[in-house]
């Protein structure tokens, strides 16, 4: 009975440790989806979008050769964009589009595309001026068609606007359910949109970041007692919580080719330290520093995938705390399923050899996510 019980909770964990594997690294290919982010300033009538797109997925999607969406280096790629400027300029305002009360706003290119980094991915930044119908109150409108599931690239693409125009501030989440939204700053509707946007982005980004998701079971396989894991799980939360405010708002820039490595190198650091360290008393002194700094780095990379390049506001304050509420609720729900099945685990003869078995993929897993990172970041 015993072994069949071992069996059985060493296969759940199993299937919850291993699911989604290639969802976890930045490098690997367009299988799922895409983010698209716009900032929209100026006035009502003369308002101005920065769209960051993806370099290669916008090149494939303007029906370029291979020698464009498949170049590397950053000099060719603004070459490629350059080169195709009017192909580009075509693909992006016939998916993206501003408009005021029924009638559209006419687009114009304003200077030459531009290349960031997103998350060790390189985003193509393609800017347009928009003339808008003056004479009427009517807020401006923005609709994104961007990288859409019929173009068999990725799906379920998500186009994550932030505005300041005419007074009006705010961000929202385009998605091909709700492809349009007025941009009409403080309307109660419009703040519990945001709101609602956010949570989701928060909870879908633990939820499929696998390398996250095996940081805290790596946190939860070396936990001991309830309040052992109250007291980690916080400290994580806090430290990834600063950072994450603070990158959001500017106040902190590290590059995404650092902070992913060391995302990937945390996972193994936590599970090895489990298996060589349970048995000593030094566990509980390096767990919380340990995890603490670890949390900073993670919350790095929670605050790059968010992709908000802005100045500090309420509006943007708003947009933050319902993503991290997000994340925690997430959180919370993985140690609920997790640590009562870990908690029996631990009361058969065999937890002995079935946390270091547990533990082995998470280091393998990881180490292969550092070297893949830093080759990507190379």
């Amino acid at each position: 009975m015993r072994r069949t019980t071992t069996a059985l909770l060493l296969t759940v964990l199993a299937a919850v440790l291993l699911t989604g594997l290639p969802r976890a690294t930045p490098a690997a290919a367009h299988d799922a989806t895409s983010t698209a982010y716009a900032e929209i300033t100026g006035t009502a009538d003369r308002p101005e979008a920065r769209l960051d797109l993806e370099y290669d997925l916008l090149m494939k999607s303007a029906w370029l050769y291979a020698e464009a969406y498949q170049a590397r280096e950053r000099d060719e790629q603004l070459r490629q964009l350059a080169k195709h400027a009017d192909a580009v300029g075509a693909y992006v305002t016939g998916h993206f589009g501003l408009a005021r009360g029924e009638r559209a706003c006419t687009a114009r290119p304003v200077g030459d595309a531009g290349l960031r980094s997103r998350g060790g991915r390189a985003f193509a930044v393609v800017t347009l001026g928009y003339t808008c119908p003056a004479g009427t109150d009517e807020p401006v409108t923005v609709t994104s068609a961007l990288f859409p599931d019929a173009e068999s690239f990725v799906h379920s693409t998500r186009t994550i606007v932030h505005y300041d125009v005419g007074g009006r501030r705010g961000s929202q989440v385009l998605t091909p359910a709700a492809a349009a939204v007025a941009l009409t700053g403080a309307d109660p509707a419009a703040t519990t949109h945001q709101v609602g946007d956010f949570f989701v982005l928060g909870t879908e980004h633990l939820l499929f970041g696998l390398d996250h998701i095996l940081f805290l079971l790596s946190l939860l396989l070396g936990a001991r007692s309830l309040r052992d894991i109250v007291l980690t799980a916080s400290t994580f939360t806090a430290a990834h919580s600063v950072t994450f405010l603070l990158a959001a708002c500017g106040v902190v820039d590290v590059p995404a080719g650092l902070v992913e490595p060391v995302i990937a190198a945390s996972i193994a650091v936590v599970a090895l330290a489990n298996v060589l360290l349970r048995d000593r008393d030094r566990n509980a002194r390096w767990r919380l520093p340990t995890v603490f700094v670890f949390g900073l780095v993670h919350g790095l990379g929670f605050a790059g995938s968010l992709g908000i390049d802005e100045s500090w506001s309420w509006e943007l304050l708003l947009s933050l705390l319902s993503f991290n509420v997000g994340i925690e609720v997430v959180q919370l729900g993985i140690i609920a399923v997790v640590f009562p099945l870990l908690a029996l685990l631990r009361r058969v003869p065999a937890h002995r050899w079935a946390l270091p078995a547990l533990t082995a993929p998470i280091v393998l897993v990881s180490c292969y996510w550092v070297w893949d990172r830093v080759t990507q970041a190379a």
